[in-house]
């Protein structure tokens, strides 16, 4: 029985190598569980990429202002607003990455009339507006009205409403653009003012949005008032 002993000693341990080495199954098991993380992690990895891939196609329609159907659908949360810096004396239109998608120089009011800091909502874009001079504003009482396309017309040849009579418009005294010289109001050249009207016209949805500027363009006398579908913000500082 003594000489027995390491053959039955040799035989445990064997067994007990055995129950200690893996399985073909376990092995094939721990291959496939490491398989599915390593496909987890790329599909996690693709999913981000793809994530990027699709907010930066948006942001490039955004710049370009192109805008699909599906943008278009959901401009509710595009969250366009407009920004007057008083002191630097510019206008930025910002949409939702806070990307500024335009911006201007602008004339401001004078040490008398400064511009009225605040928040208010721009609701209405007038092309070829016609001015009519504020009866409770001293500065304006011998003043006359000007109608639609009349060069000397003070709001050129948009305006863009926000605060009446204080707005951004255009102006007949390009040369005032930079300084701080008006009654209040905002002035842009017509150019730049025309641009803002296109641009806040197209991204709240108004149909045919450069073709309505155009048609403007084209019959200087005939005033055109737009509600805007959506209100934009603006903030003057």
């Amino acid at each position: 029985m003594t000489a027995r002993r390491p053959v039955v000693q040799c035989f445990v341990v064997l067994l007990a190598c055995v129950a200690c080495s893996p399985s073909d199954a376990e092995r094939r098991s721990t291959a496939a569980n490491g398989d599915s993380a390593s496909i987890a992690a790329n599909t996690a990895r693709a999913t981000v990429t793809a994530d990027s891939v699709a907010r930066e196609t948006r942001l490039s329609r955004l710049r370009t202002l192109q805008p699909t159907v599906d943008d278009l659908a959901a401009r509710d949360s595009l969250d366009l607003r407009v920004e007057v810096d008083i002191t630097a004396r510019r206008v930025r239109v910002l949409d939702a990455f806070s990307d500024t998608l335009a911006q201007y120089g602008i004339a401001v009011g004078s040490k008398e009339w400064p511009t009225r800091p605040g928040e208010w909502t721009i609701s209405q874009v007038v092309l070829n507006p016609e001015w009519i001079p504020p009866t409770d504003e001293s500065w304006a009482k011998e003043e006359k009205n000007s109608q639609p396309g009349d060069p000397d017309n003070p709001l050129g040849q948009a305006q863009l409403v926000y605060d009446l009579p204080r707005s951004i418009h255009g102006t007949n005294a390009p040369a005032s653009i930079g300084k701080a010289v008006s009654h209040g109001s905002i002035r842009a050249t017509n150019e730049s003012v025309l641009a803002l009207a296109e641009l806040l016209l197209r991204r709240t949805g108004v149909d045919r949005a450069a073709e309505v500027v155009q048609e403007a363009q084209r019959d200087r006398t005939t005033k055109r008032v737009i509600d805007l579908p959506q209100l934009v913000p603006i903030r003057v500082y």
